[in-house]
């Protein structure tokens, strides 16, 4: 194997070059970090695209309608389909010309939490959360009023749960009011529901236009609750754990 200097900055050893090797090591670590944060293609986190959120992921703690983590939430970290973040940036983009921002609720939820959803919602003599998130319903309910069902679009990756924040400069991001809070089971949480203040009517007509505009579609039910129109994998429901 031979050894000389070509030019200056280069150095080769017979037909490889340093250059070629810095290259193929560049692409190695990048292949390595990707498989490293075991999202399957087409999936990304979130806060790597858009830095300036808020991320409260529901069940990751104990403060959802079940009372404790679902099955599936090893990290508080948000992960979306590259389509529905690239859109969900935007949205956060023209939201702050105005000092606001999107608050994260869920997003990717492996099927695991959806399956840990149903098998919750069968024992019936479990109502530890039931005055918080659905007083109105009685637990045996849940299924046939929609609330709970086997599948969830979310599992497909482009569906997000978030609200309005407040980015006073210097001060801690404030929800904005909606009327109810994030999973109330309720006709209060329809979207179109009147009997709230005018100023919570006036920020979900916020929250549904700027993401209306930006290719989400919203659900009936749910003022928090929005898919990406042309989803990447409309059909396919992913488990990999959230981590």
């Amino acid at each position: 194997m031979s050894f000389k200097l070509r030019n200056p900055g280069r150095i080769s050893f017979g037909k490889f070059s340093l250059q070629w090797l810095a290259i193929c090591g560049s692409l190695l670590l990048f292949t390595v970090s990707a498989v490293g944060q075991g999202l399957p293609e087409g999936f990304v986190y979130v806060d790597e695209h858009i830095p300036n959120m808020v991320v409260e992921l529901r069940y990751y703690s104990k403060d959802n309608f079940m009372g404790r983590p679902a099955k599936g939430y090893r990290s508080p970290r948000c992960i979306l389909t590259e389509e529905a973040t690239n859109a969900l940036k935007k949205v956060q983009e023209e939201l702050e010309k105005f000092g606001l921002g999107i608050k994260i609720f869920d997003a990717y939820r492996p099927q695991r939490a959806v399956n840990h959803f149903v098998q919750w919602a069968k024992d019936l003599s479990d109502t530890l959360m039931k005055a918080k998130y659905y007083p109105e319903v009685e637990k045996r309910g849940l299924f046939k009023k929609g609330y709970i069902a086997d599948k969830s679009s979310h599992s497909r990756g482009s569906t997000v749960d978030l609200t309005l924040v407040n980015k006073a400069p210097g001060e801690k991001p404030q929800e904005l009011d909606m009327g109810t809070g994030f999973d109330f089971f309720s006709p209060q949480s329809w979207p179109t529901y009147l009997l709230i203040s005018a100023q919570a009517r006036a920020h979900r007509m916020l929250l549904q236009r700027i993401m209306v505009e930006n290719g989400f579609t919203p659900y009936f039910a749910e003022w928090w609750h929005f898919t990406l129109k042309n989803e990447p994998f409309p059909d396919q429901y992913f488990d990999f754990p959230i981590q």
